[in-house]
């Protein structure tokens, strides 16, 4: 385990250098001009040398190359630079985001794992059944539709027409504090969307795998020996079917990311999608360098600790990928 992932953290070092650069390169290329985006309405009646200094301390006036080995540079000493559209440091804005979007994402990952699981087992048990062509059904529904249209749905439903849950912020109107009671009540709907949107491929994964653990060989054995039904599938099927779910964690992280940022725009959850849509309409180079690198540490990590679980599950496999 821990050569592995010291080759997957060294393999991890060109693959972020690489992604950072590709940020400034498609920055560049961007119709975006940051230094209106910055001025604003101001920017429509400024003289251009007022435009031209502006460019200068926003330091948009360098080169590609030298913009993006300066940010680089400073990085590696932990200075991520100053948010030109959010008027404070990179680092603050991602400090300030980044928990609430952990806690949206890793609940609603949570309940999608385990609701998947669930439907999954229940409907590989009687396959052709009802059960299983409902719920087969309802995941190929679900995974056509998109993150926002279910979020609007939810808004609809749940906040508008029967008022349960409220429509999306972090806390009440008007309230100025913030309680652990407001923010399990706001993050309800958001999480329950976020893991709507990725149930489907958890249910599909374990219903196939649970489905062909039950007809091979030693899944056959146990039950001739006269296992009870539910021992068979707990203890035998269950834990042979769950590998390719394992291999799964890894691949659906750029999805739960992208699905995150879309809910949380719908909700108007305080995490990081706000800030993603400001640095890319504003060319932010700073803040969307810092946020592009921190989607990709997160797959890469999604990657790693998929392979980790799979390596652990079942020992024939070993670490050496």
């Amino acid at each position: 385990m821990g050569r592995m992932t010291l080759r997957r953290a060294l393999f991890a070092v060109p693959v972020i250098v690489a992604v950072t650069f590709g940020v400034f390169a498609i920055a560049e290329a961007s119709p975006f001009d940051p230094v209106k985006a910055y001025a604003g309405t101001a920017g429509l009646t400024a003289s251009q040398e007022n435009l031209d200094q502006l460019r200068v301390n926003l330091g948009v006036d360098q080169p590609l190359v030298t913009r993006w080995w300066d940010w680089l540079t400073s990085a590696l000493h932990g200075d991520l630079g100053d948010s030109g559209v959010m008027r404070q440091p990179v680092a603050d804005v991602i400090t300030e985001r980044l928990g609430w979007s952990v806690l949206l994402a890793a609940v609603a990952f949570a309940a999608a794992v385990l609701l998947g699981t669930l439907l999954g087992v229940l409907a590989a048990r009687r396959q052709g059944g009802w059960l299983d062509r409902a719920v087969s059904s309802l995941a190929y529904t679900l995974e056509a539709a998109p993150p926002f249209w279910l979020g609007l749905l939810a808004v609809w439903l749940f906040a508008l027409k029967l008022g349960v849950l409220p429509a999306g912020g972090l806390t009440d109107t008007g309230s100025s504090t913030v309680s652990a009671g407001q923010v399990l009540s706001h993050l309800a709907l958001p999480a329950a969307v976020l893991a709507v949107s990725q149930l489907p491929w958890f249910l599909l994964y374990v219903r196939q795998g649970v489905a062909e653990a039950l007809e091979e060989d030693p899944v056959r054995g146990a039950r001739a020996r006269g296992l009870a039904p539910r021992t068979v599938l707990t203890g035998h099927a269950l834990r042979s079917g769950m590998l390719p779910v394992l291999t799964l964690i890894g691949s659906r992280v750029p999805e739960l990311i992208t699905g995150a940022l879309l809910v949380e725009t719908v909700f108007s959850w305080p995490g990081i999608a706000a800030a993603t849509v400001e640095a890319a309409t504003s060319v932010d180079f700073p803040l969307l360098a810092a946020l592009t690198v921190l989607a990709t540490v997160a797959v890469l990590l999604g990657n790693l600790l998929a392979d980790l679980l799979y390596g652990l599950a079942d020992p024939r496999v070993g670490f050496d990928g």
